[in-house]
């Protein structure tokens, strides 16, 4: 049986006829009478009887006809209970990020958030190969992932909002003479030691476009997946690397060059499932998350000359 079915029964019982209850409920006096005889299936013993032309509940039928006042009662709390859940403000939301994007958002989004009366943030840090990014959209809310230029599409079972394309630079320490230049091509950066991200992270496909334009192979030193670190090992003098614009916390010691001759960029989406933005909450984070990338693109004033 369905609510649908139940509120027919009832309201024969009130009104006494299939033609009224059509009438009450604008449908067809044939659509009332189907929706009966699907009712009756589900049911042991007859819910209705013939009294001359008219069609009237039996005891069992007067009987489902009181429960049904339960069973509606109930929904009605269901819905309005759910309703009030998707115009919550301040509910929990969980934000899952790769660890640079964690670094340079996280920040501005709890700061922007931190008025009593908000969306209460679950933050937590999931740096993964980019094919297993959707699959955390079934544990959080909002998913902060990187995809690169070339790289695949995210699958239709997400919603993928882009909040920055991002280019990535040659990352070198203070004092490379390359840092002489105001852009690097492949074949400047092609004979230095490289350090770059494990194998199966889709940096890797840059690396390998910049040896393919400048023909010959990459001196891969050191694999290092995390930015920070990475940074650490480019000042230190180990070798040269590729690093995010602006997600990635600035050194002192390394300098950062565009390159050139390739495609060396990333989009930073914000991936979730269509029904999560239901949500009040949810809509409030993800448009302060868009905000916070608004912030992190703008480039830090200098201060004037006094």
């Amino acid at each position: 049986m369905d609510e649908r079915q139940l509120r027919i029964l009832r309201e024969l019982g009130e009104l006494g006829s299939v033609t009224a209850v059509a009438e009450a409920l604008h449908v067809t006096p044939s659509a009332i009478s189907q929706q009966l005889r699907l009712l009756q299936r589900s049911i042991p013993v007859p819910l209705t009887e013939r009294t001359g032309r008219r069609v009237v509940l039996t005891d069992a039928g007067q009987a489902l006809a009181v429960a049904s006042v339960e069973v509606q009662t109930a929904l009605a709390r269901a819905r309005r209970a759910v309703t009030d859940f998707l115009k919550e403000p301040d509910g929990e939301v969980s934000v899952a990020a790769f660890h640079s994007a964690a670094s340079a958002f996280w920040p501005l989004l709890l700061r922007g958030l931190a008025d009593a009366g908000g969306p209460r943030l679950a933050l937590a840090d999931e740096d993964v190969a980019q094919d297993r990014f959707p699959a955390l959209t079934r544990h959080h809310d909002l998913v902060l992932a990187h995809r690169f230029d070339h790289g695949p599409q995210w699958p239709d079972s997400v919603i993928a909002i882009t909040l920055m394309h991002e280019p990535l630079d040659v990352a070198l320490p203070i004092g490379h003479p390359l840092t002489a230049k105001p852009r690097l091509s492949p074949q400047d950066v092609a004979d230095q030691p490289w350090i770059t991200v494990k194998d199966g992270f889709p940096l890797m496909a840059i690396i390998d476009a910049i040896a393919s334009v400048a023909g010959r192979r990459l001196d891969i030193a050191h694999r290092i997946n995390d930015f920070t670190v990475s940074a650490e090992a480019v000042a230190a003098g180990a070798g040269i690397g590729l690093m995010p614009r602006w997600t990635a916390r600035a050194h002192p010691d390394v300098v950062l060059r565009p390159l050139s001759g390739v495609q060396a960029h990333r989009d930073i989406d914000v991936l979730h499932r269509p029904e999560r933005t239901a949500r009040k909450a949810v809509q409030t984070v993800l448009a302060e998350l868009r905000r916070a990338a608004a912030v992190i693109q703008t480039p830090p004033t200098t201060p004037s000359p006094s």
